[in-house]
């Protein structure tokens, strides 16, 4: 085989390589955006074609009770509930088009997430992607 097809073949093979790497299914270590620190263990899964994070464990914490929370998550369990939902993939290691829940204050934004692999980028954000905020989740 000529030199230019070997690295051609190289080429392909390296690019369906990092494509099976981009997916966000399993678990993952959520970190505060604020602080630094560790704050959920999330497990994603595909649900009805979607992807949707359900949360495993509340870090640091004496119980998955959230009492920090106001609104409908107010000092419950927070083991299985679906912080975010309704994702899909846009190509590569990009994914939106779902929604994120905020359960200390019940709030609801826009989702998109960016999978590298090792680590997951996740935005929330209201109307204009610009105009949210980032955390980068560990892959376990």
């Amino acid at each position: 085989m000529k030199l230019a097809s070997k690295l051609a073949l190289a080429l392909v093979g390296a690019a369906a390589s990092m494509t099976a790497l981009a997916d966000p299914t399993g678990t993952w270590r959520t970190i505060d955006d604020k602080t630094g620190q560790p704050r959920s263990i999330v497990k994603i899964s595909v649900e009805g074609g979607k992807y949707v994070g359900r949360v495993q464990q509340i870090l640091n914490a004496p119980s998955n009770i959230c009492t920090t929370c106001t609104g409908k998550y107010e000092n419950k369990d927070l083991s299985g509930v679906a912080v975010f939902w309704g994702v899909s993939s846009e190509g590569g290691n990009k994914y939106g088009g779902g929604q994120i829940i905020d359960p200390k204050n019940g709030s609801t934004y826009s989702v998109s997430l960016t999978d590298n692999g090792s680590t997951l980028v996740v935005r929330g954000y209201k109307g204009v992607s610009m105009l949210g905020r980032n955390q980068t989740w560990q892959r376990q």
